[in-house]
């Protein structure tokens, strides 16, 4: 069955900082034609940090589309000092919002976030054996945030009782649940 769509025309609606917004005019397999709003993303990552004493650091931060404070693991978008390295924003976003440095660096998946809507592709790692950086990048403007570590039974529970609700970082968690 041949599901693939053929784009008739494009048009920009919005060119923002983190985000692009475009409108297509799409062809059906079928013939008929229906239009698509698609949401443009540079990329992410998000990084499953595990301290020596096996603990996940979360970070607690406001999150404006949904007026709440989330849980989260340390992530964020790949940008212009990155030229299109994950391992680079891994690196810069550890420093960034957690204020240290893997000495291991291991990539667990990638997926896109919302299929639905949006390009928007996250690679996931693995960040052991961390050490304090020496020398600290600044925050991203208006980013605050409140760090604390969990075991993996905080953090189970912790899903389980709906105080974990972001999909990237129960992704994590479950991943690291199965290791051994």
């Amino acid at each position: 069955m041949d599901l693939e769509e053929h784009v008739e025309s494009t048009e920009e609606l919005y060119d923002g900082v983190i985000v692009k917004l475009e409108r297509q005019r799409v062809r059906l397999p079928n013939g008929d034609t229906a239009s698509r709003e698609i949401v443009r993303h540079a990329g992410a990552v998000g990084i499953l940090a595990l301290t020596d004493d096996h603990k996940m650091i979360l970070e607690r931060q406001w999150r404006a589309p949904i007026a709440a404070a989330t849980l989260e693991i340390p992530a964020g978008k790949l940008d212009s000092r990155d030229a299109d390295n994950v391992e680079h924003a891994v690196m810069r976003e550890l420093n960034e919002e957690i204020r240290y440095q893997p000495g291991q660096l291991k990539r667990i998946t990638g997926f896109y976030s919302s299929v639905g809507f949006s390009d928007e592709y996250m690679t996931l790692f693995l960040a052991t054996d961390l050490k304090p950086v020496t020398t600290e990048l600044p925050r991203d403007q208006g980013e605050n945030l409140e760090l604390l570590t969990v075991t993996k039974e905080e953090a189970q529970a912790m899903i389980d009782r709906g105080e974990i609700s972001d999909a990237k970082t129960i992704t994590a968690i479950y991943y690291w649940l199965l290791q051994k």
